[in-house]
């Protein structure tokens, strides 16, 4: 977009072009600006409570939401609103001032009809988010801060164990503080219950709370679960399609991806499963967390496979951590067996399944049992899902990231209107189905890491009335992987006592 600047009352103004009638005002695209301080706040000025909702805490493109150009306008004049750079140039090269991207191969120009411009430079680390460019400004409220309320009842009688109970004291004594913990609690340990009394009473001393977690399918599971515990809180779900985006919720449920719109809006930042991929390995998903919650908030980390990372940081004692190495039931984590399939990939070719994995299918219908069938690529989900159907005559069906039938097949799943069901990695966390056993078909396949194996294994035995739920790892050969996961759930099972 083009922008004109022209002094008013001895103070620089800008405004979008379509706005001023003014000829001898040269539009140029908002980067080639000057820089741009905020406005005097106006008291006396009437502001809009529905964009204050829209905007507070957050960055967003003028696209994001519905309300007239010209109202943002004025907000900016009386100073609500400010416009902030989108990509901007400094004297390493770009940077993208939405998702902190200054990788040089990760922008890209193109011939803008917004701003005139042949090379308007654009970030594509974000594209999913909304394209943000040189012409593209971030707006963000600078005006009174959004009141919470204070009352927020927890609704919730159930009990914790010995070792959440003590995670949940550590957590409630450090709310309102500024600093990091974590928290390295086993799959099915009880996380989120960890988090009740802790949230209760963050929401009761006003401070705005946000939980992020890196897949979708985590916010899906958790926030019914959130928002049936605390019914008078307002709470919302972001990710992608998510309808609830302009809700000013006191409660964020969130995938670290939506973050990349927020800005110091949080007081406590809750990051569930902090070593799961995307966020593990993107630099910038780390700086939307980081961007999202305010200077002096306390940042939560939960994790069952933190990595080599963090562990060297809790045993040098810069992490502050608490272990919960039993599941909040008093029952040994599952521990894999590996069970050689021969072959797999040239079976699969050949339009066959390994003898002794057809052999468990066909058992596996037989039980009743519901099972998750782990493959190490969409490309064979297919495949490998007809062939199944073709043994078998209980419902089977796929799953991956996507899948437009994603969410629904997910809950057929969790009602057993679905017996097997074949997926990637993308359920290796968050979902919790009872009755449930797990395998791993190629698990020896180089994309299942060690804490990507240890946190499927987890999803079977969650219950207290089903804790023996079955791990199976087929394999054509052991891989370091697997050698490791099943030592990982071995020395856990050992550190609680078994």
């Amino acid at each position: 977009m083009r922008f004109v600047s022209y002094f008013l009352n001895d103070r620089l103004i800008v405004a979008p072009e379509t706005l001023v009638e003014n000829p001898d005002l040269k539009p140029v695209p908002f980067g080639e600006l000057p820089e741009i301080e905020p406005q005097p706040l106006n008291s006396s000025f009437e502001y809009s409570e529905k964009l204050q909702q829209i905007l507070y805490g957050k960055m967003l493109l003028l696209d994001e939401h519905q309300l007239p150009l010209k109202t943002i306008q004025q907000h900016y004049e009386n100073g609500f609103v400010m416009y902030n750079p989108g990509v901007k140039k400094t004297k390493y090269g770009w940077k993208c001032n939405r998702c902190g991207n200054v990788k040089d191969h990760l922008f890209a120009s193109f011939s803008c009809f917004r701003c005139k411009s042949e090379s308007c430079v654009y970030c594509r680390n974000c594209i999913m988010m909304g394209r943000v460019s040189v012409c593209t400004p971030l707006i963000s409220w600078t005006g009174p801060e959004v009141k919470h309320k204070t009352e927020n009842k927890l609704v919730w009688q159930g009990e914790l164990s010995a070792g959440q109970q003590i995670a949940s004291d550590r957590f409630i004594k450090l709310v309102g503080k500024s600093g990091e913990l974590l928290i390295w609690a086993v799959c099915g340990a009880g996380k989120t219950e960890v988090l009740f009394r802790g949230i209760e009473k963050a929401l009761n001393m006003g401070l705005r709370v946000c939980i992020a977690t890196p897949r979708t399918d985590v916010v899906l599971e958790l926030a019914p679960r959130l928002k049936k515990v605390f019914p008078n809180t307002l709470i919302t779900s972001y990710y992608g399609g998510s309808d609830e985006r302009e809700t000013p919720a006191q409660l964020v449920i969130s995938t670290t991806h939506q973050l990349y719109r927020f800005k110091q809006a949080f007081n406590l930042m809750i990051v569930d499963e902090v070593d799961a991929f995307p966020y593990s390995y993107d630099k910038t998903l780390q700086h939307a967390v980081s961007t999202a919650a305010h200077p002096d908030a306390l940042r939560l980390c939960l994790s069952a496979t933190p990595s080599r990372k963090m562990k060297k940081e809790v045993i040098q004692n810069k992490l502050p951590c608490v272990k919960i190495p039993i599941r909040f039931h008093g029952f040994l984590l599952p521990i894999p067996k590996m069970v050689w399939s021969g072959e797999w990939k040239k079976r699969l070719e050949r339009g066959k399944l390994p003898p002794a994995f057809l052999k468990w299918i066909k058992s596996q219908a037989v039980s009743g049992r519901r099972a998750m069938i782990f493959v190490p690529s969409v490309s064979i989900i297919e495949k490998v899902t007809e062939l199944i159907r073709g043994h078998v005559e209980v419902i089977v069906d796929f799953v991956h990231a996507e899948d437009p039938l994603r969410k629904d097949k997910v809950e057929r799943f969790r009602q057993g209107d679905i017996q097997l069901l074949v997926t990637t990695t993308i359920l290796e966390r968050g979902v919790t189905v009872p009755f449930l056993d797990v395998v791993i078909f190629g698990a020896d396949h180089e994309v299942f890491s060690e804490s990507a194996l240890v946190q499927m294994a987890g999803r079977a035995g969650r219950s207290k009335e089903d804790h023996n739920g079955h791990v199976l790892f087929f394999h054509y050969g052991k891989s370091l992987s697997m050698l490791s996961a099943i030592k990982h759930i071995r020395e856990m099972n050992q550190e609680a006592g078994f």
